[in-house]
């Protein structure tokens, strides 16, 4: 499902789609919020996004609900796991591979039809059970390598279900944050609509999986109104929804895709938008002083390389993976960017429950660093050469060629030459998954994919553990052994909350110690916004909740 939006032509079409929105007499007494959004595509729109988790903010959160939801209403506090649609859930004191998840009764999908048991069953087959009539193959990705130990779902009475995992996974509450909920009667009527003569259920199902992301439902705050692959997607509001906090006054938001930051920016200014991701560092001056706001809060997500330990990889030897961390000058990266990062010190910042003072401390020190690259063979007559797989835009790559054209440049005073192969956005993506022994890595020594490091899975186990090498997780460049598989177990089976933080602190730290990546930024998140849109809550999350928001 990877596709591709002409960049240069993307101004004029945002523009002639948003004359469309302005000349529309029945959308002018509508509150419409219109957003720029990085990607180079529309996210799916069946319930599980592509694009990254710019997807799950945009196409995911606001159309669907999952089991369990980030709490994303403050801005003061870490976002944590709340109730969506599980009341409560709880693991079994016999068998920790089995828990019991209650069900939120009265919630309705967009189409009418109830959600309960039998919904969430279905929703687990058709990512997990290749014999289900419904089983999307293209859904998989997403999601299995997300939750990677979820099994299997049992209906135990209509608002009960049981989910069992291959291991104990006191993740797993946190982790289903991003199974999200279509309407399996939804689906259903887009099965009993493909034509007679399509007689193989594979492509049958495929075919009612198209028809579905046309015109999708899901139970959440926002329901599609108009979708336009590679062009524009809208949503109405959703008033019938189960949580009065959630239940928009915007009445319809439209989503643009702009992945270039100027191209962004441009239509901020002008008027076209009334939110923009990202916008370009050197335009922040003009965006305060025209009256546009700013929003930008710490927030779990790093920027990094993350290395190949594949054979041949140069990155095999400690010695420049340090180097390579020391040698980036963070000041100056933040600097350029107008303020708009945090300089990192790991994969979560010191005084985090999971920091765990590790040995190595992650610095500028370009001494230190060359004396590394010499003592394992390498100078300014002989430099370590390396390829790495980057984006020109995408989900959470911030300021993408800019900021590896500078993390390029520093590493070259430590006779480290980097060449660059630019991918688009979700072709990049898709293949950090198939891992860096793939022929989609192209002989790339790392890739720059950044992640939200919001729980202890998507921070550090998937990067770290032998289980998750590709295609299963996201370990792309195939590190880990028993050393690691040990403290990921250790945490993995800790139910109570201090000692899993401090299994965790120990896996970290040795993660630092053996840097499997040069950690290069943490994200804050800058998004600019017209005065006229309100109630806006930035929270430390990579997400964002549009639904409570209003428009002036």
């Amino acid at each position: 499902m990877a596709r591709t939006f002409p960049r240069a032509l993307g101004g004029a079409l945002v523009a002639g789609a948003l004359c469309t929105v302005a000349a529309t007499p029945a959308l002018a007494q509508e509150k419409v919020l219109r957003i720029g959004m990085t990607a180079a595509d529309i996210p799916r729109t069946l319930g599980q996004p592509d694009q990254g988790f710019e997807g799950n903010r945009f196409t995911g959160i606001p159309m669907y609900d999952a089991l369990t939801h980030w709490d994303l209403s403050k801005a003061d506090a870490p976002s944590v796991v709340v109730p969506g649609l599980a009341l409560s859930w709880a693991v079994d004191a016999k068998d920790k591979t089995k828990w019991v998840f209650k069900l939120r009764p009265g919630v309705k999908f967009h189409d009418g039809s109830e959600f309960d048991a039998d919904a969430v069953v279905w929703n687990v087959r058709k990512v997990l059970d290749k014999d289900a009539p419904h089983f999307d193959a293209s859904q998989v990705g997403v999601t299995a390598s997300r939750m990677p130990t979820l099994r299997s779902a049992r209906k135990i009475d209509k608002l009960t279900v049981e989910l069992v995992t291959s291991e104990p996974d006191s993740f797993l509450p946190l982790n289903l944050t991003n199974l999200f909920m279509a309407s399996p009667a939804h689906w259903e009527a887009k099965l009993k609509a493909v034509p007679a003569g399509v007689t193989d259920p594979a492509e049958r199902a495929k075919q009612a999986w198209a028809a579905f992301a046309a015109d999708a439902s899901g139970s959440g705050p926002f329901r599609m109104a108009r979708f336009v692959p590679r062009e524009r997607l809208e949503l109405v509001a959703n008033k019938a929804y189960w949580d009065p906090k959630r239940t928009p006054k915007i009445d319809r938001v439209v989503m643009l895709p702009m992945p270039e930051a100027n191209a962004r920016t441009a239509a901020l200014l002008s008027g076209q938008v009334d939110w923009i991701e990202a916008p370009a560092p050197d335009a922040m001056p003009q965006i305060t002083q025209r009256g546009f706001r700013i929003h930008s809060n710490a927030q779990p997500h790093v920027w990094p390389w993350q290395f190949s330990f594949a054979e041949n990889s140069p990155w095999r030897d400690k010695r420049v993976r340090h180097a390579a961390n020391l040698c980036v000058d963070r000041e100056g990266l933040k600097q350029m960017l107008g303020g708009m990062m945090a300089v990192p010190k790991g994969t979560v910042p010191p005084g985090h429950p999971w920091w765990g003072n590790p040995k190595f401390d992650i610095r500028y020190d370009v001494a230190a660093a060359r004396k590394l690259m010499a003592e394992a063979g390498y100078s300014a007559a002989k430099p370590m050469k390396a390829k790495v797989q980057i984006s020109a835009s995408g989900s959470g790559q911030m300021q993408p060629l800019p900021m590896n054209e500078f993390v390029q440049q520093s590493l070259k005073q430590c006779h480290i030459d980097i060449e660059f192969d630019v991918l688009e956005w979700n072709t990049l993506f898709t293949n950090w998954r198939r891992g860096a022994k793939d022929a989609s890595a192209n002989g790339s020594h790392a890739i720059n994919v950044s992640y939200g490091a919001m729980d202890p899975f998507f921070a550090m186990v998937r990067f770290t553990s032998t289980k998750t090498f590709p295609p299963v997780s996201n370990n792309w460049g195939y590190f880990g052994n028993d050393e690691f598989d040990k403290l990921i177990a250790d945490a993995r089976n800790t139910f109570e909350d201090k000692a899993r933080d401090a299994a965790l602190a120990r896996l970290h730290a040795r993660i630092v110690e053996e840097a499997p990546f040069l950690w290069v930024a943490h994200d804050v998140g800058p998004r600019a916004m017209s005065a006229k849109v309100k109630n806006v809550v930035q929270p430390r999350s990579w997400f964002i909740d549009i639904a409570p928001m209003t428009m002036d």
